[in-house]
């Protein structure tokens, strides 16, 4: 049988794919992030190699049968008795054309193998009659294999080389002998240590930090899954490059665990033939304790290094909090009596702290509202209808991701009411639930009604129905799901008059692609139709449309978030599409933008291209059930009104509105809004320890743990200091004298000065930093007011006030 590829021995096949598969130099192409400095261009290269492995196996794994198995052909061994020969090689040599391109020879199943002159026949009788899934198995192990084998010929380490030549003949025997891959031997298996390292940073976070309030809490197990998923990711030096910083007594045991950790967490990243588990979920103390302090040294250089990449809002969390954390932890890894390696720890932390820090959760698959009516196994591509209806209910139900549904409920009730009486809050649900809740002309014509009010109703009503169909060339299709795919064919025809209808043919029965399908009387009024990259990441929306008779009733809308929750079951989180002019104003609204935040080589080269359109892009909450969203949106709203209307019969006192702003002030403090304070309102400073209204005792806030507050503090007088002393700062350096300026205090209503702001700093009174902004700039603002712009004070004002918010800049301090 004639082929196009003619298959190889490992070895020509590793130096002639060496452009397509992974460079695997320094442990296996930097698939890590290295804990070495290394120029940033082989820093960012983990990701991009990970990335061309998967693309090639995808390349692989949609060759035709006959080309698979002649692949792994190369790792069959004969099946003559008493031949020996472990692989079949090819006999011919590969001619190179002008272009300096190697021609691959055709081959077929009469040619002799170079090492035992059987022909190939006889390496590949074994598996003509495996199914398409165990020769897609053992295809991915024969390029594991050969990425494996890529990385032992450029490792230096000799101690690494055995370990990437053991897992690359453990591969070679499992293709030989069709069986999965187990990792056996002195090593062990996973976990290796307990409680683990994710274990015992979980238990020092609930332990130095239990008594503070919920989002304080948050911004702790924030930087707790940073420093866990850098643990993760890193690459860390073999025994040899670490002689001068173990000692002789550490160093065995370290060697194990380095061995442990190529086995099972770094090499099964890009061969994922082999089971692969997380660093800090399986490894404990040991290991913590001797890579800490060189991670803890080149993650702090790391950081400074790129600030100037950092957003302002995460450069002060990741140069000053962060470092403060890790110095916390380090004291607490390497004390021996430390609670939080005890593995009977016993404060456990909060619901919503156990929800943040779980690290690895495998999202299972339930049953439930999306639901494959006909889907034959193993083959995703053989599909035919999946039933999405009726009811909408289900989904909030069934929907599975890292964390429960009823612990969001919870985390959002507590952040939401934690402050009100838990009778109030029922009380007013009960009463917006009421039907007579709304009554004249608001009961039959609601106010704000959302886009897809009128569609859920219907839905309810079993009027419309919602089906995800497709075509398939292995498996029979229903006369049903055909009827439908014509229809929908003659709706998309129809709406897009400027779409070819071969083009539209070929992707609404191509099997690769799929169509929700919105059905009305048994037939087809609109539908969505996409396709699916599970590797990449995202799905590509081909077509969008809703006949022009069904139009403006919300369909359109409803379609979007029911292929936004059909999404989210599936793991997958971003849209792309391509919008003309017509449609740009339907996708904004459906939270597409055209801001791509997805990395170009996600979907370069998997999206079509089309001349005259815009590339839109969504990115998909997978905590929003979005056909109930706005429903959920409308009960808040409720409340709040209700709340507000509760708190205005309390109060008596009307009071007049604001004037100044009409006469040129641009802000003022909340504090200082007439009234303000009966209303409930608080600032920030009684906010941030409101965890005692809850009940717990001795709260404080996570400033003072972590000296934020000193820090703010510090960093203010610094830019204030700097302000005072730079050469435009005289005329601002006191308040204005109404005996040298009497009509000053006529047209300056809230005046300001540095030496105010000094006494403000000086009493604590800039609790955030948007106080201190808002004064420093009351000072320009007012200076410009009263002053024309040709006087030396309005040039100042404007000098200065450069000045500051370069300062601010520079310390991380500035997000306008």
């Amino acid at each position: 049988m004639a082929t196009e590829e003619g298959n190889r021995n490992p070895m020509l096949q590793s130096t002639e794919e060496s452009s397509q598969n992974v460079s695997t130099s320094q442990h296996a192409g930097n698939s890590r992030e290295s804990s070495a400095p290394r120029p940033q261009e082989q820093q960012s290269s983990r990701q991009n190699n990970l990335q061309r492995i998967q693309h090639r196996k995808q390349q692989m794994l949609n060759l035709p049968q006959m080309k698979k198995i002649l692949k792994i052909a190369t790792y069959s061994a004969c099946k003559i008795e008493e031949c020996k020969c472990p692989g079949w090689k090819n006999p011919q040599i590969l001619t190179k054309l002008k272009t300096d391109t190697q021609q691959p020879p055709v081959i077929n199943f009469f040619d002799p193998c170079k090492s035992c002159t059987h022909v190939l026949e006889n390496h590949v009788s074994h598996l003509t009659n495996q199914s398409e899934e165990e020769i897609n198995k053992l295809l991915c192990m024969v390029i594991d294999a050969d990425n494996i084998f890529l990385g032992l010929q450029k490792e230096e380490d000799p101690d690494t080389k055995k370990v990437y030549f053991y897992l690359y003949k453990l591969l070679r025997k499992c293709i030989q002998s069709m069986t999965k891959p187990t990792i056996e031997g002195p090593l062990g298996q996973p976990p290796f240590e307990k409680p683990s390292i994710a274990k015992a940073v979980m238990n020092f976070v609930a332990y130095k930090y239990g008594h503070l309030s919920q989002r304080d809490m948050q911004a702790m197990c924030d930087m707790a899954k940073m420093f866990l998923h850098c643990l993760n990711h890193w690459n860390f030096d073999p025994l040899n490059a670490r002689r001068g910083t173990i000692t002789p007594e550490e160093a065995p045991a370290y060697k194990i665990n380095h061995t442990r950790w190529l086995v099972f967490c770094h090499i099964p990243a890009f061969c994922d033939s082999l089971p692969q588990y997380d660093t800090s979920l399986v490894f404990g103390r040991t290991f913590v304790q001797a890579v800490f302090k060189p991670v803890f040294r080149q993650l702090l250089d790391k950081c400074h290094s790129e600030r100037d990449k950092l957003a302002p809002e995460k450069r002060v969390i990741v140069l000053t909090h962060f470092p403060k954390f890790l110095s916390m932890l380090e004291a607490e890894i390497y004390s021996n009596s430390s609670p939080i390696w005890d593995p009977d720890f016993k404060q456990v932390p909060p619901t919503y702290l156990q929800s943040a820090l779980e690290l690895k959760v495998t999202p299972g698959r339930k049953t439930g509202e999306f639901e494959k009516v006909t889907v034959p196994p193993n083959d995703k591509d053989n599909y035919t209808t999946i039933n999405i209806s009726p009811g909408i209910k289900k989904i909030h139900e069934k929907r599975s991701h890292s964390e429960g549904r009823s612990d969001v409920k919870r985390r959002k009730n507590e952040e939401v009411f934690e402050d009100l009486p838990e009778e109030t809050v029922s009380e007013i649900v009960a009463t917006i639930n009421d039907p007579n809740y709304m009554c004249g002309p608001d009961a039959v014509f609601p106010p704000n009604v959302p886009r897809d009010e009128t569609a859920k109703i219907e839905e309810s009503r079993k009027i419309i129905e919602f089906h995800v169909v497709g075509n398939s060339l292995t498996q029979p299709v229903s006369k049903q799901t055909m009827l439908w795919l014509i229809g929908l064919h003659n709706v998309f025809s129809h709406q897009l008059p400027r779409m070819p209808k071969e083009y539209i043919s070929q992707l609404v029965f191509d099997p690769k692609h799929k169509t929700l399908a919105l059905i009305k009387d048994g037939r087809p009024i609109g539908g969505i139709c996409f396709r699916m990259f599970p590797t990449q990441g995202f799905t590509e929306i081909v077509f969008c449309a809703v006949t022009s008779q069904e139009q403006v009733k919300g369909y359109g809308t409803h379609l979007m978030n029911m292929l936004k929750d059909y999404h989210i079951k599936n793991n997958i989180l971003h849209f792309l599409t391509f919008a003309d002019e017509f449609a740009i104003g339907y996708f904004k609204k459906q939270g597409f933008s055209k801001d791509i935040k997805l990395p170009r080589p996600m979907y370069q080269g998997y999206i079509k291209d089309y001349e005259g359109a815009t590339l839109m892009h969504c990115e998909l909450n997978a905590k929003i059930v979005y056909t109930e969203f706005t429903a959920v949106i409308r009960k808040q709203k409720e409340i709040i009104k209700k709340l507000i209307h509760q708190r205005q019969q309390e109060i008596q006192k009307v009071h007049p509105g604001l004037t100044c702003f009409k006469e040129g002030v641009r802000g003022i403090p909340v504090e200082s809004i007439p009234g303000i304070r009966e209303t409930g309102w608080k600032s920030y400073a009684q906010t941030r320890t409101r965890g005692v209204a809850k009940g717990t005792q001795g709260s404080e806030p996570m400033e003072a743990c972590l000296d934020v507050n000193d820090s703010l503090y510090n960093a203010l007088k610094n830019v204030l200091n700097s302000v005072k002393n730079h050469s435009t700062a005289w005329p601002f350096l006191k308040p204005v004298d109404k005996n040298d300026v009497p009509d000053y205090y006529d047209h300056i209503k809230y005046p300001m000065d540095l030496k105010t702001m000094t006494d403000r700093l000086k009493a604590r009174y800039y609790v955030t930093r948007r106080l201190f902004i808002a004064d420093m700039t009351r000072i320009f603002t007012n200076c410009r007011f009263y002053n024309s712009p040709d006087t030396e004070y309005y040039r100042y004002a404007n000098a200065l006030e450069k000045y500051f918010q370069t300062r601010m800049k520079e310390l991380g301090l500035w997000d306008k």
